[in-house]
């Protein structure tokens, strides 16, 4: 049986799966990004995964069509090159190149957003839909657009960051190296600085009993604090989504989707940060796009990322045999 091979590289976590023609996920492995120990590390970490996977599946590297990676940051799709990786700390890295000559299989890589999003398109929350808008809220906080089943990559292939857009009430330097990124705040990371600042100004929560070390604190436990009433917890969600709303505006005016699917770790929260989004997008949003615009959480969380890379690799062999 031939096989698919998709992998979401993340600023937290490599999430590799292996997956049929048909694009049914068969298995998955999660491991530790560990960025900071360089580009290297982290190939090899790849590949080792990909070999893992195999062989704990019984499966043999030979049936493998192909590989699709999605990384984040920008990345030039036709010559799978990591151009800029704030999250990993990359510039210019020929990934595709790396790990197609190592594993002598086709590899394609492309930005992790868009791949979660196209496999959400595909075969998740944005299936049926012509227009998907797709925002991932992870370690950073990005989007991408697919529109009648083809991505849409703008010049440069740098469309989609979202969480770069330069917020008034946000003061603070962001990894990019501007001031004000929109993630700065909307991000797992920034939902934390949140409550670390609610702190820092003396309001009281129960994650700071459960966390004497604040660094510790994670969106899961914000969301546990959440459904126990925890007031700074609920203030972050609150926070969050209007944050988020605004900057998800200017893409409404500007794309007008049929569906906003919003993916990535902090999606596990569902309707305690959907909702105060919702509430703020029909604050601030002409009601004509939003009584045809249905916002929701992604169907496959955790490997939407993982389908998407394996799907559009599958894609773009096919276009090269053609």
């Amino acid at each position: 049986m031939d096989i698919l091979i998709g992998i979401d590289v993340g600023g937290t976590n490599i999430v590799c799966g292996v997956l049929d023609l048909e694009g049914n996920l068969l298995d998955t492995i999660k491991v530790k990004t560990e960025a900071e120990k360089g580009s290297e590390y982290v190939i090899r970490k790849i590949q080792s995964t990909v070999e893992e996977l195999l062989f704990r599946g019984n499966l043999s590297l030979n049936k493998v069509q192909c590989i699709g990676i999605g990384t984040p940051g920008f990345v030039d799709p036709i010559e799978g090159v990591s151009i800029y990786s704030a999250n990993l700390n990359w510039r210019n890295i020929p990934l595709a190149k790396i790990l197609s000559k190592a594993m002598n299989i086709p590899v394609f890589v492309d930005n992790d957003v868009r791949m979660y999003v196209l496999g959400e398109a595909i075969a998740g929350a944005g299936k049926g839909f012509e227009h998907v808008l797709g925002v991932t809220i992870g370690t950073g906080l990005a989007a991408a657009s697919v529109n009648q089943g083809r991505l849409f990559y703008g010049g440069g292939f740098m469309a989609g960051e979202l969480g770069h857009i330069p917020i008034e009430e946000i003061h603070q330097k962001c990894n990019c190296g501007m001031v004000g990124c929109l993630e700065i705040l909307v991000s797992a990371p920034g939902m934390v600085r949140q409550v670390q600042s609610k702190i820092a100004e003396g309001n009281k929560t129960i994650l700071s009993k459960k966390h004497p070390d604040l660094s510790k604190i994670t969106s899961a436990d914000i969301s546990a604090a959440f459904d126990l009433n925890d007031l700074v917890s609920q203030q972050v969600f609150k926070k969050t989504g209007e944050l988020l709303a605004k900057g998800l505006a200017s893409a409404i005016l500007l794309l007008s989707p049929d569906v906003i699917v919003i993916g990535g770790g902090v999606a596990f929260a569902g309707e305690r940060l959907l909702a105060p989004l919702r509430n703020e997008i029909g604050k601030i949003v002409h009601s004509e796009y939003l009584k045809r615009i249905k916002i929701t959480a992604a169907a496959h969380i955790e490997y939407a990322g993982v389908m998407g890379s394996a799907l559009n690799a599958r894609q773009r062999l096919e276009q090269l045999n053609v």
